[in-house]
């Protein structure tokens, strides 16, 4: 297959475009910093010269969209909702406007869109969308907003001949270096990979492998359209989630952190405090449906895989 992968140059984009290419797709990555073979130039808001790439490819998927590791300014919650909303309407237009479109086109979306809840599982039809939710921060509803807006772009482009699909992700596990399992990981080999906040709220995850086969799994199955969690069935509170990480890699005591303290280390390292304290306590309902069998269920199995390969990097 020809893929299109707009916003590929990150860590989620890498993971896929590492694997789809061994996988010997021709993949294509447009980005705004092209350094390589097979990377085209974009602005991720007008259309141009790039959008021939996506006229007769077989699949695009769309990662476009400010990263959220950062702090939480109206500055940059405007530039989150910007850059997704208009990334995705351009990709849009390009597909309306080629002379054969792509099949499928998966668009990135969060599982960030759910409520912050502890009671139950959100899955696609009966999940809680957030941004109602009594004793968090205001500004949470934003992020929730963001994740609507991203969607709603997807939904309302004019693409009759091809099928849309919105990836509603959980944190992506990888051993990259720069990923959110590696700085989940640096913080645990410090020890300070203790409870935050008291620790119950849920984190919601998925091994970089079992993203890769779900995305190739949603690319061929012609019957899926519409909002799809990618999460691992097994979401735990981050207590659990950060105690079976110490074990994987063999350090005994992880320091807990009051939610002040995690406000200090959030504006120390230029993040926000929601990847923190938010609870995504989220499962693939769609995906188990229609079949998908996940080869990581379970987040200490999936923590012993990752560090054993993270060693296996730092050697």
């Amino acid at each position: 297959m020809k893929i299109v992968i707009p916003g590929g140059t990150g860590q989620v984009g890498a993971i896929l475009d590492r694997a789809l290419t061994a996988a010997d797709h021709d993949v294509v990555v447009l980005t705004r910093s092209p350094r390589r073979d097979r990377e085209i130039r974009w602005d991720g808001e007008t259309l141009g010269p790039w959008a021939d790439a996506i006229d007769g490819s077989d699949l695009v998927i769309n990662l476009a969209g400010r990263s959220v590791s950062c702090r939480y300014t109206p500055a940059n919650l405007q530039a989150m909702m910007d850059s997704r909303v208009n990334s995705t309407r351009v990709v849009g237009e390009a597909i309306a406007a080629a002379a054969r479109a792509p099949r499928v086109w998966l668009q990135m979306s969060t599982a960030t869109i759910y409520a912050h809840r502890f009671d139950a599982g959100n899955d696609e039809a009966t999940g809680v969308i957030g941004g109602a939710e009594p004793g968090v921060p205001r500004y949470w509803a934003y992020s929730v907003e963001i994740a609507k807006a991203w969607e709603r772009a997807q939904e309302q482009a004019e693409t009759p001949s091809t099928r849309k699909v919105a990836l509603r992700a959980a944190m992506v596990m990888s051993p990259d270096r720069g990923g959110v399992f590696d700085y989940l990981l640096w913080l645990a080999r410090l020890g300070l990979g203790g409870p935050v906040g008291g620790g119950a709220q849920y984190v919601s995850w998925i091994h970089d492998r079992d993203f890769v086969r779900a995305v190739e799994f949603l690319a061929e199955r012609d019957d899926l359209t519409g909002p799809v969690n990618l999460a691992a069935p097994g979401p735990l509170p981050q207590r659990a989630f950060m105690r079976a990480l110490r074990a994987a890699w063999g350090v005994p005591v992880g320091l807990p952190a009051t939610k002040w303290m995690a406000e200090i280390g959030a504006l120390a390292i230029r993040s926000d405090t929601e990847l923190l304290l938010k609870s995504r306590r989220v499962v693939p309902g769609r995906l188990l449906d229609a079949g998908f069998s996940f080869d990581h269920t379970q987040w200490p199995e999936a923590a012993t895989d990752l560090v054993q390969r993270a060693r296996v990097r730092r050697t």
